[in-house]
């Protein structure tokens, strides 16, 4: 009779997969897909049964084709869920002294005169109860958020011509603009809206498309509000609500070093 022996690496080794699940449950939760998940999980439980424990080598066989298959399936299924996981995963804060080994070195952007027009803008707009999404790209290229429904500008940045830009009669108003490179890249982008159950009821599908591309993303989302005439700034899937003229160029400011 074989004795089943329990390490400190078999410890290590449950730990780690219980905590892939769980996150991956979270994924699921947070993206309405969690019957899905509960399913994929059901079907892994009886593979493991049919194949493991009883041995079935016929019905075994079969449940083994079908995981190899499904794998590709489940990639397709969950590419966002996976491309989330995969960038929280690269964002985290003990990863950057590795992510800084591979980076190209720059020196800071000391010239932030480009960041004010933004800034004045955006709190003009919100006086005015002007509703307005303005991301603007860090590392992670948005080239296909561009070739969406977006229309290239490739402008300087004027406080009148994102003012312009989102006004109502404006046919561009109702999309994103992306800054890029210190310019007006594209506006009436279409984004990715956040499923998060995090954000506050009262909140629209402006605020969810904000926080939604700093999920997928490294960029900043700046929101104009239309109904409460109040600026909020997304980072990293997290909303900054109720910012001033100084918070909103102070966020800036640090995050664009």
């Amino acid at each position: 009779m074989s004795i089943i022996e329990f390490g400190l690496k078999d410890a290590i080794d449950i730990f780690l997969v219980t905590l892939i699940i769980y996150y991956f449950y979270r994924l699921m939760k947070e993206s309405r897909s969690i019957n899905v998940f509960v399913g994929i999980l059901v079907f892994i439980i009886i593979w493991l049964l049919v194949s493991q424990v009883f041995e079935m080598r016929l019905l075994g066989s079969i449940l083994d084709k079908l995981v190899s298959v499904g794998v590709i399936g489940v990639i397709v299924l969950f590419q966002s869920e996976i491309r989330k996981f995969l960038y929280n995963l690269g964002a985290h804060r003990r990863v950057e002294p590795l992510i800084r080994l591979f980076s190209v070195k720059r020196g800071k952007d000391i010239d932030n005169k480009w960041i004010m027009p933004i800034v004045g803008a955006c709190m003009s707009m919100a006086k005015n109860k002007t509703g307005a999404l303005i991301i603007i790209e860090r590392a992670i290229p948005l080239d296909d958020l561009v070739q969406t429904a977006g229309e290239v500008i490739d402008a300087r940045i004027n406080q009148r011509l994102i003012e312009n830009i989102f006004y109502k009669g404006s046919p561009l108003h109702d999309g994103a603009m992306i800054i890029s490179k210190k310019k007006i890249h594209a506006a009436g982008c279409v984004l990715p809206v956040s499923h998060s159950m995090d954000i506050p009821k009262e909140m629209g599908l402006r605020h969810r498309a904000g926080v939604g591309i700093t999920e997928e993303s490294d960029a900043i989302a700046i929101i104009s509000s239309e109904e409460t005439g109040r600026v909020s700034v997304a980072i990293n899937g997290e909303l900054k609500r109720r910012l001033s003229f100084e918070d909103l160029e102070s966020i800036l400011t640090t995050e664009m070093a």
